[in-house]
């Protein structure tokens, strides 16, 4: 099974299964003499980690992360990066294969059963194995590191829709996103939505959910201006985590229903240099990033694990029910907001590398 890498200057690969023995990534391009703890990546990892809430699934995961290699221990308790291969490594502690025994040979509608079987052959039926959700939890330990190689730059992501239900964005403060299960920026949102998934995980059902992710600080210049925009990284990087149907940058779909005076982002001199009038764009303009906040969103699908029975066939041909039965998220989307700022992370460190080989 290839391709299991992303990025080039900062690249790093995932390995492992939803129900084998552990998972982790390699992050390979890292710049040495970077201070890092163990403790910072955990506080990533504790924000994606299952079982948090009713609102997510059941499975109790500590996902305690291990560093293995590329770093050197200081006296202080934290590391210093060494510019060499750094391996982590998180262990799997709450799995339930025996919850995924009926569906060993049928395959669930909406999951990737049927095309993993397709292309492979054979297919970990315990979890999705290689196509479970489960191995992002690397990919946030990998986000972590690579915050820490672009200076300056802040990454926060929300939440703003769940189902048909939009967030309130006069209500808009990015210090609720830790105070509520949904990483909600809007108080009176997220109590409504609490109601309404409720009601949805108690009928053993799912809904889908909109993610933005933010990144503040990021200068003019990053970027290339056909095959390495900037933009078109980021929708990979989005596009790349399960579930997820698609991205718009900035005003993204509803800039087709714009004019082009209402669409450019107009721009005056101030104090400071360059300044734009708005942000339909996104920060970035022909790939490049310009200077302003780089605003991304990307649509999460209904989870496909859910209790109503299914038409489907299995292995051998034959039309059967499938129900799933296990613990599964009534909406994936909530679990998919730290992932999303990891990727932009894992993005923008990339970019930044590039951007310092090229230009100094």
């Amino acid at each position: 099974m290839s391709h299991n890498s992303f990025g080039h200057l900062f690249r790093f690969t995932t390995w492992g299964e939803s129900h084998g023995i552990a998972l982790g990534c390699v992050v390979d391009g890292c710049p040495p003499g970077l201070v890092i703890s163990e403790a910072e990546i955990q506080t990533f990892l504790d924000k994606r980690k299952p079982g948090q809430s009713k609102y997510t699934t059941q499975r109790r995961e500590a996902d305690q992360v291990k560093v293995l290699s590329g770093v050197m221990p200081q006296d202080d308790g934290t590391w210093l990066t060494t510019g060499t291969p750094i391996s982590m490594m998180i262990e799997n502690t709450d799995q339930r294969s025996k919850d995924y025994t009926d569906i060993a040979k049928r395959y669930r509608p909406g999951h990737a059963d049927f095309t993993y079987d397709a292309k492979y052959g054979v297919r970990d039926y315990r979890g999705g194995g290689r196509s479970s959700a489960r191995e992002t939890a690397a990919r946030v330990a990998a986000g972590a590191i690579a915050r820490k190689i672009i200076p300056g730059v802040t990454i926060r992501a929300a939440m703003v829709q769940m189902g048909n239900h939009k967030v309130d964005r006069t209500d808009w403060a990015w210090s609720q996103v830790d105070q509520n299960p949904f990483f909600c920026p809007s108080a009176r949102s997220a109590e409504s939505w609490a109601k309404e998934l409720d009601a949805v995980r108690k009928a053993g059902s799912s809904v889908g959910a909109v993610i933005e992710v933010v990144a503040e600080g990021v200068p003019a210049g990053w970027g290339a201006p056909i095959y390495a925009k900037l933009d078109q990284d980021i929708a990979s990087a989005f596009m790349s985590i399960n579930a997820v149907k698609g991205v718009e940058i900035g005003n993204g779909f509803d800039a087709a229903a714009l004019t082009g005076e209402e669409n450019a982002d107009e721009i005056r001199m101030g104090a400071d240099g360059p300044e734009f009038l708005s942000n339909n764009a996104g920060g970035v303009l022909g790939g490049i990033s310009s200077g302003q906040p780089v605003v991304a969103r990307f649509a999460v699908k209904p989870t496909s694990s859910i209790l109503t029975p299914r038409q489907s066939i299995d292995s051998d041909g034959k039309e059967v029910d499938v129900m799933t039965k296990g613990r599964h998220d009534p909406c994936v989307g909530i679990r998919a907001v730290p992932i999303g700022e990891a990727m932009m992370a894992c993005v923008l460190a990339d970019h930044f590398l590039r951007h310092r080989g090229q230009n100094g």
